[in-house]
């Protein structure tokens, strides 16, 4: 099912009136963080700042909604954005490790494998990774899977 599909299905057993959202994917493990956003585990994600600014791109606002793509583009779910918070990466709290629902689900694992990886998105874009970096904290709910 497309992106698109599943919105129109949402909207028709939902109710709700037409508006934007957004369709992404996980820029690591898309399929594994796709399920587990799915089954409820995960509930929040997290993204390096710099990289808004870079592309200008408006951050993620409360009240929005996404769909969950997988790995090959189909959609699996939609979410609701609950929240959004700024904060350095060393203020990451344990709490958000834990909504990320990834691997051990501490604060530790969180913060080895999102430095991997925002070291490697930030050098890519030709900046670097620092503790204090800002990082865009978002919480969703799941409001419909097929």
């Amino acid at each position: 099912m497309t992106a698109e599909e599943l919105w129109r299905e949402f909207r028709e057993n939902s109710r709700i009136e037409d508006c934007e959202y957004g369709a992404w994917s996980f820029g690591v493990e898309p399929d594994l963080l796709a399920m587990l956003v799915s089954s409820g585990e995960k509930t929040a994600t997290a993204s390096a700042y710099p990289l808004y600014e870079l592309e200008n791109e408006p951050l993620p606002e409360a009240g929005a909604y996404d769909v969950i793509l997988d790995s090959k583009g189909a959609a699996v779910c939609i979410v609701q954005t609950a929240k959004v918070s700024v904060v350095p990466f060393d203020a990451v709290t344990a709490e958000h490790a834990y909504k990320e629902g990834e691997g051990d689900k501490s604060l530790a694992f969180w913060r080895e494998v999102h430095e991997k990886v925002f070291t490697e998105w930030m050098k890519e874009a030709g900046l670097q990774f620092a503790h204090d970096m800002k990082v865009v904290c978002e919480e969703f709910v799941v409001v419909y899977k097929p």
